[in-house]
């Protein structure tokens, strides 16, 4: 596949956002273009109230912990709802109506109201990142990678952006970027659903059979 610098521009831009350890092994890779003065701003997001950065921190811990998939798929569950309050009964409506026109493939139209969304809400990490997963399934790589960057400058550790970061990466060929993202993604959440099996297929890739 043929990257254009503008969509490596969106890498890096989002590769800037990544935990430090995780960020400098990423690097390690042949460097994407340097990203702007926009996304270096990225990092400065507004966080989430007390309480609710209090139920993050136990559902983060909690997931981490979780002994077996049920458990983690629940815990993953919770953590979406958090995410997904949005605290607007505006907002919460034009996402139901989002939804349903997903549901029926109409996608422009979910953007559209999705665009609304974020509009009376700007930092809604629900809309954000259904808004990039939208994006993704139309294969347009350069506005999920935005909205990635968005989601993952309000909270690092969200697994399911990582994931798709990872997934963005190993299409356009960046597999050594990929089996590290989803490294990170899976270290957060170590029964992200269908992350091993994918870290196990790009391990052989970057790293080889072992002996």
């Amino acid at each position: 596949m043929r990257v254009s610098s503008s969509l490596l521009g969106a890498v890096a831009a989002v590769v800037l956002l990544l935990p430090d350890a995780a960020r400098a092994e990423v690097r390690q890779a042949p460097p994407a273009a340097a990203p702007t003065d926009a996304a270096r701003q990225g990092a400065s997001r507004p966080k989430p109230p007390q309480d609710k950065r209090a139920r993050l921190e136990g559902l983060f811990a909690a997931l981490k912990a979780a002994p077996d998939d049920t458990s983690a798929k629940v815990i993953a569950d919770r953590l979406e709802q958090v995410f997904g309050d949005s605290g607007s009964p505006a907002a919460d409506l034009l996402m139901a109506r989002a939804a349903v026109a997903a549901e029926a493939k109409q996608y422009a139209l979910a953007i559209s109201l999705i665009d609304q969304v974020l509009t009376l809400e700007p930092d809604y990490v629900g809309a954000l990142s259904r808004r990039a997963t939208l994006f993704y399934i139309q294969n347009d790589y350069g506005p999920a990678l935005a909205d990635i960057r968005e989601v993952l400058a309000r909270e690092p550790r969200h697994f399911a952006m990582l994931y798709g970061f990872a997934l963005i990466l190993k299409e356009i060929g960046e597999d050594k970027r990929a089996l590290l993202v989803l490294r990170n993604a899976l270290d957060v959440n170590p029964r992200l659903e269908g992350a091993k099996e994918l870290e196990e297929q790009l391990a052989i890739t970057v790293e080889g059979r072992g002996i």
